[in-house]
């Protein structure tokens, strides 16, 4: 059974840090990429940031150069640094676990999500 469990949201100031942890267990971690993604209230969900296999990494471009994205493959768990909060940051925020090969087919597993409030 694939599990893929998130923690370390809550309620910060604005300016503020969190980190989010995914922690995975019944799919072979370190061969899947990882990815988050946020859901606002009435918006659609979005690319929040990735992370392959190899290490390679994508962020959305709002978050650029304030979120950090990793990985340790010992763990089998991916971290979303996130700094300099602002309130429009605010959303749950999900998990994502996709592997996939043109052989075998696609692979792709989320976490029921943890939410993140920016507010004063």
């Amino acid at each position: 059974q694939v599990q893929l469990v998130e923690s370390g949201g809550g309620l910060v100031q604005p300016g503020g840090s969190l980190r989010l942890s995914c922690t995975t267990s019944g799919i072979i971690f370190s061969i899947y990429a990882m990815g988050w993604y946020r859901q606002a209230p009435g918006k659609q969900r979005e690319l929040v940031a990735e992370i392959t296999s190899g290490d390679s990494t994508n962020y959305g471009d709002s978050v650029k150069g304030r979120f950090t994205i990793s990985r340790d493959n010992a763990k089998n768990t991916v971290y979303l640094q996130m700094n300099s909060l602002k309130p429009e940051d605010t959303a749950v925020y999900y998990c994502n676990a996709f592997w996939g090969s043109s052989l075998e087919g696609e692979y792709d597993y989320w976490g029921q999500g943890t939410q993140v409030t920016v507010s004063s």
